[in-house]
């Protein structure tokens, strides 16, 4: 019996699970390089359909262990050990192996260390590109706690594409997300530009945690206006009891009206769907970023504010 919280999952969010050898061989991989990925510590319905068709994974850096306790999120909360100064290079290794052509790489939030993590994450970055120079790096990185150098630090390594997620609307924000605020990822997306002008941004929408239509189109018109390039939306769905339950689902004519919307005010692109999270289908987003972004000059390209 579905409990009296529940909703119950419409049929357009059931995901049949397909476990072929690509699955296996990507799962052992990850174990072997004792590495994490997002797909796994966040229950994402959509890892059968990276894992077994598109071969492709969402790196988890900075250990498993969030400091943080987001009433949305699966990833375990507590008390992370020390950082892994090994782990850049295991990534890399394990891109290369892969033979990806794109690779996207996240973190747990990590405000235990001064530097947020973000020397992890350039170094990583720097690893990848060393023994993947063809390889386009993708990263989803936390807000630093606001801290401007740790921003530059990822930003001047020059990622394709650089991910920050406002998660939810302004009035909800305090409900969803721990020890975040909504101008704070904002601000960040806003400074990555300002740090280098031809930084490709994107921000991820989450629906059904009890937000109203006005408030989702005044999120879009808040990341247009801090410059963010890309954006996600998708259904959020309750990894496990220990979450917030679903508001309300969302139909798949309400997120392509949605995704129409966002088109409307200027994102190059717009991936809207119930089971679409920040790096479905990344590759193509990426793709569609760099094709209207301008070549930069060396002056350019060290601009700040």
């Amino acid at each position: 019996m579905i409990k009296k919280e529940e909703l119950e999952k419409p049929q357009w969010l059931k995901v049949k699970a397909t476990q072929g050898p690509n699955y296996h061989r990507l799962k052992m991989m990850m174990r072997g390089e004792k590495l994490h990925t997002v797909c796994e510590e966040a229950h994402c319905p959509n890892i059968y359909e990276c894992w077994e068709r598109d071969k492709t994974a969402t790196f988890m850096i900075l250990g498993e262990t969030c400091t943080r306790n987001c009433r949305f999120c699966a990833v375990t909360s507590g008390h992370p050990g020390a950082l892994d100064w090994e782990e850049p290079e295991r990534v890399a290794q394990t891109v290369q192996k892969m033979g990806l052509d794109h690779v996207v790489i996240t973190s747990v939030d990590r405000d235990d260390v001064p530097d947020g993590g973000s020397t992890i994450f350039r170094l990583t970055i720097e690893a990848v590109r060393r023994l993947s120079p063809h390889c386009q790096v993708e990263v989803l990185i936390p807000d630093f706690q606001g801290d401007r150098k740790a921003l530059e630090r990822v930003v001047e390594v020059h990622p394709e594409l650089l991910d920050h997620n406002i998660e939810t609307v302004r009035r909800m924000t305090p409900l969803v997300r721990s020890r975040a605020t909504y101008d704070r990822s904002l601000e960040l997306l806003r400074t990555a530009k300002a740090i280098r002008r031809d930084q490709a941004t994107k921000s991820s929408i989450m629906l059904g945690v009890g937000e109203s239509w006005d408030e989702i189109l005044q999120t879009l018109d808040d990341l247009r206006t801090a410059n963010v390039d890309i954006v996600t939306i998708g259904q959020y769905l309750r990894p496990t009891s220990k979450q917030m339950p679903v508001a309300r689902f969302y139909t798949p004519e309400e997120f392509e009206k949605l995704r129409e919307e966002g088109m409307a005010r200027g994102f190059v692109h717009v991936e809207s769907g119930p089971l679409v999270r920040t790096s479905y289908h990344a590759a193509h987003q990426a793709r569609s970023a760099k094709s209207v972004l301008s070549p930069l000059t060396d002056e350019d390209k060290v601009h700040e504010v």
